[in-house]
């Protein structure tokens, strides 16, 4: 977890220039860039189900594993969100590579090409942020990683939707582990959506 955490402040230095006392020159563009992203994400309805599916569909599992995908909904408030609902996402994968991650912190970038002749948008990249349609600040659990994004943009870089942020304290591998069963282990990846008020009725529809 050490090197995960490592691998997410670097980021943050590197690429958003979180810490280093001075602007990305390139910050105003890629506001504009995710701004428009954001809109073709709010036009797709509940797309997002299909970007995870697809997303799983293309993960890699270990060998002798029967991959395995799981949607749960609960009223319990894990994030401290304040959120009536939340969504998790279970998947027994291999779980995400720092390069997954650098992947999933830009815009227009994949780890593969996915299937877009499909309609679908690739694997780990911007396929997932379509989940901003439903959720305002989705949590990525996977490999020693926890993560999260918001919609909003980040006041030390004035970007919002691929920033990343280190999950501090809620909620934690337990608080996710309580709702997905004690007795049951966890699968490696768990996405974490506290849904918006608005979204509720059709993503549990």
């Amino acid at each position: 977890m050490a090197a995960a955490r490592a691998h997410v402040e670097r980021l943050r230095r590197e690429r958003y220039y979180i810490g280093r006392g001075e602007q990305n020159p390139l910050a105003e563009d890629m506001h504009q860039a995710v701004n428009y992203l954001s809109q073709e994400l709010y036009s797709k309805d509940v797309h997002f189900l299909m970007e995870l599916v697809q997303n799983a569909e293309d993960n890699e599992y270990p060998d002798g594993v029967a991959p395995s995908l799981e949607f749960l909904v609960t009223s319990t408030d894990i994030t401290g969100s304040g959120a009536s609902s939340t969504l998790l996402i279970f998947n027994n994968e291999k779980g995400f590579s720092p390069s997954n991650i650098q992947s999933i912190c830009g815009v227009g970038k994949s780890t593969k090409k996915g299937n877009r002749d499909k309609g679908y948008i690739g694997e780990k990249g911007i396929g997932f942020k379509s989940v901003f349609l439903i959720s305002s600040q989705p949590h990525i659990f996977s490999n020693g990683y926890q993560i999260k994004f918001n919609e909003k943009p980040c006041p030390e870089c004035n970007i919002g939707y691929i920033v990343p942020e280190w999950v501090q304290s809620r909620p934690s591998l337990s608080d996710i582990k309580q709702i997905y069963g004690s007795t049951r282990d966890l699968p490696t990846t768990c996405i974490v959506l506290p849904l918006k008020y608005e979204k509720v009725t059709a993503v549990k529809q």
